[in-house]
């Protein structure tokens, strides 16, 4: 369980049902392992959410975590522009993603 002043960063996308496949396995087997190898999150998660409409497609959420807030403002100024960019470069207008960022308490 992660300790307190450990930040999640929360990554929420829904997904063209015409990409969805395909996405969760570019999800699965090239993003997130990217991500994971610059060092600056020690775990991951990824839910798919449910009770929602998926007549627009299913959603997704992916969870990250970095041990302090240095970590995660590392990213965010070293690696998340490339990340982004080349999820948009691949998937276009396929997908709408939004990103909160979380403090865990206890």
């Amino acid at each position: 369980m992660p300790q307190p002043g450990t930040i999640i960063y929360n990554v929420t996308i829904k997904v063209d049902p015409s990409i969805a496949d395909a996405w969760r396995t570019w999800l699965l087997s090239e993003h997130i392992p990217g991500i994971m190898g610059t060092g600056c999150f020690s775990d991951y998660r990824v839910v798919r959410l449910l009770e929602t409409d998926e007549s627009d497609g299913p959603t997704f959420a992916v969870q990250y975590t970095a041990a302090d807030a240095a970590e995660y403002a590392r990213y965010i100024a070293e690696h998340a522009d490339y990340f982004r960019q080349d999820s948009t470069n691949r998937w276009g207008a396929n997908f709408i993603a939004f990103r909160s960022v979380m403090e865990v308490v206890a």
